[in-house]
């Protein structure tokens, strides 16, 4: 079960639920790359040393996919009937549970590739100046959109 689904309180639905964008496994698919055109030389090659310098990179690129993937799966974002509940990470958790009667802003940040793909940055903006980013989320404007439509309802 997860844990948006754990914190729900009485009465409390889910409007709107997103996850971590795909783009965050960007390094590994580019180490991914990287040792194919390191194995593709150590197979046509008389040097040993493109095969071993593949194996080293392979390793590597697992160690980052795996990280990569641990984090896009333990990350949750949702907007309810009555909070903005983001969950990330596994070992160090960093949470926001904000009523939405407290939530005073929510800042949306995009780049040329974040607008092409459909991800960005959010800065929720609570009362008392409370002022929480996080990056790489999916769909990141109609998260803000949930937010707004939850609030006024």
């Amino acid at each position: 079960m997860s844990y948006v689904d754990k914190s729900l309180i009485a009465n409390e639905s889910v409007l709107f639920r997103t996850r971590l964008h795909w783009i965050i496994f960007i390094w590994p698919i580019l180490f991914l790359i990287a040792t194919c055109v390191l194995f593709y030389f150590g197979f046509f090659s008389t040097h040993s040393g493109f095969l071993y310098a593949g194996e080293v990179l392979l390793v590597i690129t697992f160690i980052v996919f795996l990280s990569k993937y641990i984090v896009y799966r333990s990350s949750e974002f949702a907007v309810t009937n009555k909070r903005v509940i983001i969950k990330v990470g596994v070992v160090q958790q960093r949470t926001l549970e904000l009523l939405l009667t407290k939530v005073e802003a929510i800042a949306v940040t995009q780049s040329l590739l974040g607008q092409m793909f459909g991800c960005g940055t959010i800065m929720v903006t609570g009362t008392g100046g409370t002022k929480e980013p996080f990056d790489n989320i999916s769909s990141p404007l109609e998260f803000r959109r949930a937010v707004q439509a939850a609030s006024s309802a």
